[in-house]
């Protein structure tokens, strides 16, 4: 296929870097010259530095840099072009002038897709005198590295488009999803849900930056933190993001934006790129804060209300588990909150306030126990709990405790709840299949498990007593279960099954 990519920035060369070492004839073009000189040199030293680690051979290389043609004139008759990728700024009027001016040029065969993130496809479309020759290939940089592609059809794009795209994506080696022209798309979408809940913790002082991070990677088992990833893409970028989609959706409350961006944005705390964001870098930066030492009674005897599991293991690691109905009056009680706080718990089962606390029961992927103080806590009591719950069995490594203030579901549970729901409601939406929001998550954010299979290892029903008491015990309709969870929770479906639509029996 010969294919002609339109702007030769991180975006473009990276496109053309893909096409070319798959086999296509490249033509990369730029309104400004220097960029595609700059592009094919780049191009030249990634294929090389592939040669040199041996993924792929001298005569490979050289054979994809002959597939590379730099074209001086974008707007150059092109009768052999079968495919453009357009990868300039994203502007909505410099895109159309852009398109309309190609299909001046080219031949009206030609397939014409556009690699925006944020814009409406369809709206792309609609200066043009064929909107149906135009549809949404979205890659995301590293594109050679990141192997996932969004094909977006708009409103009018002819129905043979998109699986052509997904063929000639997966040919190339990436995986392609199908997705609706809506705002996000998808991994854009459902990226939000770690974030926005991430960015609602810390407004309630649930939790610092480092602490929810920790929690998120060792009880979760997430690469980065909610906080780290922000830092890597730039404050200024992910705001962006949150707001765009969350307008997008007309002020859906799943997306809300936090207050606490909109300031550090403007103070320049984007993260990485600035020096400085939720964390420091740098050569002058200090180094991140050590977790505090344990330094409680470990003997203290406990009670644990329910949670069989963290009884037997505490008793397995020697910790004093006390058995019966009642704690004694020196006991620590632990208490396992699933969407509830400690405090409701206090209230209903008549416990001591001071030395009562929450324990997440979410079964952790680290070493890392999570405990939940309550503005009644006993300071000693606290660190006595912090360090009964470090204890571990046969003299192995001690588990990491993280403390936090009690919120409902505490840190984990809110992160996951508010994951699930979010690729939820898209599949709810039928903005995308099951199977595609699950790949594109999994592929574009390295999340340990699709969002929808996630929720389907915690059980549709679980999850749906976790929604529920989220909802019931804040009122805030952010946490609302959505008709897919519900629905599949009260069937016995899984949350990856697609179901059987109105479509299906006509």
């Amino acid at each position: 296929m010969r294919i002609r990519i339109v702007g030769a920035g991180a975006m473009g060369r990276g496109i053309a870097q893909w096409a070319a070492a798959a086999g296509h004839t490249v033509e990369l073009c730029d309104v400004r010259t220097e960029a595609v000189t700059a592009a094919v040199d780049f191009v030249h030293s990634m294929l090389e530095r592939s040669v040199q680690k041996g993924r792929m051979s001298a005569a490979d290389r050289d054979a994809a840099l002959e597939r590379l043609v730099p074209l001086d004139d974008p707007w150059a008759p092109g009768p052999e072009v079968e495919l453009v990728i357009e990868a300039v700024r994203e502007d909505l009027d410099t895109k159309a002038e852009v398109f309309g001016k190609l299909e001046q040029a080219l031949p009206d065969s030609a397939v014409f897709a556009t690699n925006t993130s944020s814009l409406s496809v369809t709206r792309i479309a609609a200066s043009l005198r064929d909107p149906g020759r135009l549809a949404g290939l979205h890659f995301f940089n590293p594109v050679p590295l990141m192997k996932i592609v969004e094909v977006v059809p708009g409103a009018a794009t002819r129905p043979g488009i998109p699986p052509a795209l997904t063929e000639l994506v997966e040919s190339c080696g990436h995986r392609a999803v199908t997705v609706a022209d809506s705002p996000g798309f998808l991994v854009n979408h459902a990226g939000r849900g770690l974030v926005t809940e991430a960015l609602a913790l810390l407004e309630e002082s649930v939790a610092d930056p480092a602490g929810i991070d920790r929690i998120a990677r060792d009880v979760l088992g997430l690469r980065m933190g909610p906080f780290e990833l922000m830092d890597l893409t730039g404050l200024d970028v992910t705001a962006a993001v949150i707001d765009s989609i969350w307008q997008g959706f007309r002020y859906e409350d799943r997306l809300r934006p936090s207050y606490l961006t909109p300031n550090r944005v403007t103070a320049g705390l984007h993260g990485r790129k600035t020096g400085q964001g939720w964390f420091a870098y740098g050569s002058e930066a200090p180094a991140p804060a050590p977790e505090p030492p344990v330094t409680g009674d470990a003997d203290r005897p406990v009670f644990v209300a329910g949670a069989e599991e963290l009884r037997t293991a505490l008793s397995d690691a020697g910790a004093t588990v006390e058995s019966g109905t009642e704690p004694s009056d020196r006991a620590l009680v632990l208490v396992p909150v699933w969407g509830t706080t400690v405090a409701a718990s206090v209230a209903s089962l008549g416990l001591p306030a001071a030395r009562t606390f929450g324990v997440d029961p979410l079964p952790p992927a680290g070493r890392r126990r999570v405990l939940a103080v309550t503005p009644a806590s006993g300071p000693a009591a606290a660190r006595d709990a912090r360090a009964v719950l470090a204890r571990a069995a046969d003299g192995g490594e001690p588990w990491a405790v993280s403390v936090v203030r009690d919120t409902a579901g505490s840190v984990a549970q809110r992160l996951l709840a508010s994951v699930v729901s979010v690729a939820a409601s898209i599949a709810e939406r039928s903005l995308a299949t099951p199977a595609d929001i699950d790949l594109a998550v999994t592929t574009g954010l390295g999340y340990p498990a699709g969002p929808l299979a996630w929720g389907d290892r915690i059980g549709a029903a679980r999850m749906l007593e976790l929604q529920r008491s989220l909802h019931a015990t804040t009122g805030d309709p952010r946490h609302r279960p959505t008709r897919w969870l519900t629905e599949r929770a009260q069937l016995g479906l899984a949350l990856t099954e697609p179901g059987t639509s109105s479509a299906g029996c006509s």
